[in-house]
């Protein structure tokens, strides 16, 4: 383990190296599933791209300024592909994810423009055990 200015530099311990040490690990799991989409559509991989952001909309969806920003991200890639239900379907999600993610989403919900906006959906292993541990108070 090396030490940088004071802050551990131990990738080991962070799932998702490179990124930010100080942001939690929920927060640097987005970034990544955001990083990622962003990578694959500038490679052409528009599947894999959006499958990053659905990730990333699963993680973000009671983090308004992110979640806005994960739909907006979709319309952009909607548009890239010249996905007009993709595009249209995101702009209603757009508002309604500004007004109501703190209120109530459907959980797990991947928030594509062919899925109901208000369907429930199952979360996968791995996000849902961020999920659980960011929902949890601090071990002291």
């Amino acid at each position: 383990m090396q030490t940088t200015a004071g802050r551990m530099t131990d990738t080991s311990v962070h799932p998702w190296p490179g990124l930010m040490p100080n942001m939690n690990a929920l927060q640097r799991a987005l970034q990544h599933e955001l990083d990622e989409s962003r990578r694959n559509r500038q490679r052409g991989e528009f599947v894999t791209a959006f499958g990053h952001l659905e990730r990333a909309h699963i993680l973000s969806q009671r983090i308004t300024l992110r979640h806005v920003r994960v739909h907006v991200e979709m319309l952009k890639l909607g548009w890239a592909q010249r996905d007009f239900r993709e595009v249209l379907g995101q702009l209603p999600r757009i508002v309604a994810a500004a007004l109501f993610s703190r209120i109530w989403v459907p959980a797990g919900n991947t928030g594509g423009a062919r899925i109901s906006a208000f369907k429930p959906m199952p979360i996968p292993a791995d996000l849902q055990a961020l999920l659980q541990a960011s929902r949890s108070p601090p071990e002291t």
